[in-house]
Parts: C-alpha cells; sequence; structure tokens
C-alpha cells in the first residue's frame, strides 16, 4: 500500500499551499508516483499545482445517486453499478508527468451515500495501490478520511497559522485524529506564515500546552500573495522562495 500524508488544518492557514508544494517536491524528487486528493470541500489545491480538473467524485456520487431517483438511469443497460462507477473514476482522475490527482468535491444532495461510499472506497484503495505516496488535502473535519473513504493515514501534517488560536485549532485536529484511533506513524505540527521565520514566546508556550509536535516553521513569503494575486501556479514560485525551502527540508526530515 501506498503512503499516505494527510495534510489537515482550518481554512486560512495557506494548508492547500503547503501540500500542493509537497506534492510538487515529492514528484519532483523521483519519489514517485505520487496519488494527490483535494478532500477539501473547498477545492483549489489543483490552481496551487496549475492543473486544470474535470469530474469530481462528489459529482460523480450525485450522478449515481441520481440516477437510482430517475427513470431512465444514466448506467448503460447490462452495465453494473460497479461496472459503471469504475469507468467513470477513471475519467475524474487527471494525469500529469509526474503525479496524478482526484478531487473529491463538494456534494449537494441529501440522504444516504454508503453504498456510493463503498464503491468509492474500493476504487480509491484500488488506485492508491499503484502510487508510492498519496498526498490528501483535507478539511479540519477529515471528513473522508473519518468515513473510511480514504486509506488509513500514515503522517498527519498539521497546518496552522502563527496565532495562538490557530495552534489552539490544530490541537482539537490532533485530538480528532487520536479519537478517530487514526494511529499515524508520524503526526506534528507546521506553522506557517511565521514573520521572519521565528515564533514568539507565546506561540511557543501554546504549541507545548497543545502537546504539540513542532515539524517545521515557514516564513511570511510575499512572492505566495503576489503569484496568487496574479494567478500564477505557486509551483512556479522561484527555488529559493523561503517558503519553497522550507517545505523542502521538510520532505527530507519525513523521507
Amino acid at each position: 500500500m501506498a503512503y499516505t500524508i494527510a495534510v489537515a488544518g482550518k481554512g486560512g492557514t495557506g494548508k492547500t499551499t503547503l501540500t500542493g508544494l509537497l506534492i510538487h517536491y515529492l514528484s519532483k524528487a523521483g519519489n514517485g508516483p505520487v496519488l494527490a486528493v483535494d478532500a477539501d470541500a473547498n477545492s483549489n489545491l489543483n490552481e496551487v499545482l496549475g492543473v486544470d480538473i474535470g469530474l469530481t467524485l462528489g459529482e460523480l456520487r450525485e450522478e449515481l445517486e441520481r440516477g437510482d431517483l430517475m427513470a431512465e438511469s444514466p448506467i448503460p443497460v447490462g452495465m453494473s453499478k460497479a461496472d459503471y462507477t469504475e469507468m467513470k473514476f477513471a475519467s475524474a482522475l487527471t494525469e500529469m508527468d509526474d503525479y496524478d490527482m482526484l478531487v473529491m468535491g463538494r456534494t449537494q444532495g441529501s440522504g444516504c451515500y454508503c453504498f456510493v461510499n463503498g464503491l468509492l472506497q474500493n476504487q480509491i484503495q484500488k488506485f492508491s495501490g499503484g502510487y508510492k505516496y498519496v498526498v490528501v488535502d483535507n478539511e479540519a473535519g477529515m471528513e473522508h478520511i473519518s468515513r473510511g473513504v480514504l486509506p488509513a493515514v500514515d503522517c498527519v501534517l498539521l497546518v496552522s497559522d502563527s496565532s495562538r488560536r490557530g495552534v489552539q485549532a490544530v490541537g482539537r485536529i490532533q485530538q480528532l485524529v487520536k479519537d478517530l484511533r487514526l494511529n499515524p506513524t508520524t503526526m506534528g505540527l507546521i506553522v506557517n506564515r511565521a514573520p521572519n521565520g521565528e515564533l514568539s514566546d507565546g506561540i511557543k508556550e501554546e504549541i507545548a500546552i497543545q502537546n504539540l509536535n513542532l515539524l517545521a516553521v515557514v516564513p511570511q513569503d510575499e512572492l505566495v500573495y503576489e503569484y496568487d494575486s496574479q494567478g500564477i501556479p505557486l509551483v512556479n514560485l522561484p527555488e529559493d522562495a523561503p517558503v519553497k525551502i522550507a517545505i523542502k527540508k521538510l520532505i527530507e526530515q519525513l523521507i
């Protein structure tokens, strides 16, 4: 099975930016093949990577659910729902030179998706077996992992900004990971957007209170704002950009 890295944190901390750079460096360093999974309902990992996406798994799930309620199902006659799901799943996989990408996406409907979730779980586990790494950009609640849709987690990276409230939020996510009994072999904190790459005494104190393992401090990088404002994929940042240097060091530490 693939080594699965889950990145989690509340919105606005730069979690998706760091996830994209992590995928970028894993791929470029020859640590592939890598499967990137955007499991955040507010999907924008593809923008960080500069990738155009088509069908999301949320849209596929909705299509199958609607098909059960329609007089004329979208599933061709003679094809099972499982076979149709596998066919559509393949079309949802965006293939790049150095990695592939799946976007879970948002679901709009109501009701139980247990059967469809089960199909998706089987397909994701089947596909992930062909990768060395699976990197998942999660929402704070880690919904897809908690429901078993995504594979078991080996490493959890908790992203916070350099504020006490951000560190406290990450502390709650760490407790959620423990409550879900995910039992990752590695779990630690990344503090993002730290002024001059340094932590104040108050932040250090809060990290200790939350019993968090500090893995990396990523400096505030104005180029990130500039690239984002201009719609330039953040993976195109220069190699000497502070945020890229920090992520590269983190990967060397983890692998």
